[in-house]
């Protein structure tokens, strides 16, 4: 190739690698700036999400407590609570960082974005609770004011999230849920689970494990350092006081009995119950499938036979057969077989 060849196709190289790196848009460099700005808007946003919750947990946020929350350098936290306090999100006083009320308004909507997801995917999705915290993380930061109302809308404005935490409104106003932590209470007290704290994970995940979530009614049997030991849905749990501290309830006036209440499991081959009530575990798409097979409470329901390994067990409802397995039929409490009669 002669020289002027090359000179020609060095030119036509370098214009090229320029374009592609310097296009308006869509050029690397402009895209690179692109998810910069992305990435710190999310930072932004988390960074808020903490000092929001520090500040009701009468905690005072760090520099430190920032950078591990967020899982980047404390020289970067630094640089990112300047630019914050630049664009009046928060204050640096001698007591410590305080958000204003324009960073409290963020901070709220941000709350207010994350606990409508897990409503949402709690509610209205297949997704398991164990799934609903992470995936809220990623939603939130794309959810506007405008977009969280009209999801708000489509839930029923919901007050409180699948967890038991309070939905900020949309004004910013924000229910206090007055309930202490299960090892606060007394042996033999009857209580109501009102919140379960969802962090951290390897703790919730037990909690989930035993069947516990919000609304649900528990008597207290042993409270010691050891453990923990309560009656709940017909079942004994025996927790860690450590696991226990992530539940808190508010007592009831009258003690609950130990009574099993039978679910469509228990039934046998011939036999038949008419449905109380489905347990609230049972959330989404599972709920949404219970009910449109007409399983509703007074409805009839007949286990007709078992598969060769026991599991699943075919069911008549309303002349329809339908195959559950032995985890999904425990989710149905129903009537004892001598009140279900036709």
């Amino acid at each position: 190739m002669s020289e002027p060849a090359r000179a020609l196709l060095f030119a036509a190289v370098l214009m090229a690698l320029a374009s592609g790196l310097l296009w308006p848009q869509h050029g690397l460099i402009s895209r690179w700036r692109q998810a910069r700005r992305a990435t710190t808007r999310v930072l932004t946003e988390d960074a808020l999400k903490h000092l929001h919750w520090c500040a009701v947990n009468q905690q005072q946020p760090t520099i430190h407590s920032l950078a591990g929350v967020l899982q980047i350098s404390e020289n970067r936290t630094a640089d990112l609570l300047t630019a914050m306090q630049n664009r009046n999100l928060l204050e640096v006083r001698p007591d410590g960082l305080q958000l204003t009320t324009a960073g409290m308004e963020y901070a709220l909507h941000m709350v207010r974005a994350h606990r409508l997801w897990e409503r949402y995917l709690a509610d209205e999705t297949g997704y398991q609770p164990l799934a609903w915290h992470e995936l809220a993380d990623q939603m939130e930061h794309r959810l506007t004011p405008a977009a969280a109302n009209a999801l708000a809308a489509t839930l029923g404005n919901p007050t409180y999230d699948p967890h038991g935490d309070p939905i900020p409104s949309a004004e910013g106003d924000v229910l206090v849920n007055r309930s202490q932590p299960l090892t606060a209470m007394q042996p033999q007290q009857a209580v109501r689970i009102v919140h379960l704290e969802d962090e951290p994970a390897v703790v919730y995940a037990q909690l989930v494990a035993e069947g516990f979530y919000p609304g649900m009614e528990a008597q207290i049997l042993e409270m010691t350092p050891q453990r923990v030991r309560l009656w709940a849905d017909g079942n004994e749990h025996i927790l860690a006081p450590i696991v226990a501290a992530n539940i808190n309830v508010r007592p009831l006036e009258v003690a609950l009995t130990a009574a099993v209440e039978p679910t469509l499991a228990d039934l046998k081959p011939g036999e038949q119950g008419r449905v109380v009530r489905i347990s609230a575990r049972c959330r989404g798409a599972e709920r949404r499938r219970f009910l449109d097979l007409g399983i509703l409470p007074g409805t009839l329901i007949g286990a007709e036979m078992r598969s060769l390994s026991g599991d699943p067990t075919a069911y008549r409802i309303r002349e329809a057969l339908i195959a559950l397995r032995r985890e999904q039929a425990a989710l149905i409490a129903i009537s004892p077989a001598a009140e279900a009669t036709l």
